[in-house]
């Protein structure tokens, strides 16, 4: 799997070309400043990119913009994106164009190595990696309003989960309920969010991303 990383402190980008690598990760490129990043990103189109989001010259939203422009140019690029904090703004920015294939965690998730590696995969397939005190902090704003305010409180707690990227069975383990009944709440899930039937991947993205932007 060819990956870009975007990381400007040395320490950090070299610990995540080595932990790649030594798991069959191929690094095409390590940038570490935005105006690189969108060339960089156009030019590997690599199977998912590694950003951190303040980048230099700027240090504020760098990276972020360099990878929502490269989503532009390359629709569907698989971004992961890295930051030191939990913001909100950037996580909406980042699901503006839609289709799946993003993540946003907190740095300090990348010493979970099997957890990290697992959120790298899920992006580049397609899906969604968010973290979840991310997911905290969205599900502490209003939406009543919002088609999202439809969901019963177990459903808003499948769908964070989903968010997350677990599957029905780590749902159901973690809700301490049945696989059975975690496809129950997922199927009303899609019906009250207006999702046409599709492939279930496609329409756990879909949920997630409904689910994120109206935080």
């Amino acid at each position: 799997m060819r990956v870009l990383i975007a990381e400007d402190h040395a320490l950090l980008r070299d610990g995540l070309i080595r932990l790649l690598e030594a798991h069959d990760f191929e690094v095409v490129e390590a940038v570490d400043n935005g105006p690189r990043l969108v060339p960089a990103l156009v030019e590997h189109r690599p199977d998912v990119a590694v950003v951190d989001v303040r980048l230099p010259p700027t240090f504020t939203d760098e990276g972020l913009k360099a990878a929502i422009e490269a989503r532009r140019q390359v629709p569907g690029l698989p971004i992961l994106v890295l930051s030191q904090y939990v913001e909100q703004l950037y996580a909406r920015e980042l699901l503006t164009g839609g289709g799946g294939a993003v993540g946003y965690l907190l740095k300090d998730r990348v010493s979970n190595v099997a957890e990290f590696l697992d959120s790298v995969r899920r992006v580049a397939a397609g899906g969604t990696a968010m973290d979840p005190d991310v997911i905290g902090q969205l599900l502490a704003r209003n939406t009543r309003d919002e088609p999202i305010g439809r969901l019963t409180p177990r459903e808003s707690e499948v769908l964070g989960l989903m968010a997350e990227g677990r599957s029905n069975a780590a749902i159901a383990a973690a809700l301490f309920v049945t696989e059975k009944a975690v496809s129950k709440h997922t199927n009303n899930i899609f019906s009250k969010l207006d999702l046409p039937p599709s492939e279930d991947d496609n329409r756990r993205v879909m949920a997630v991303l409904t689910y994120l932007s109206s935080r």
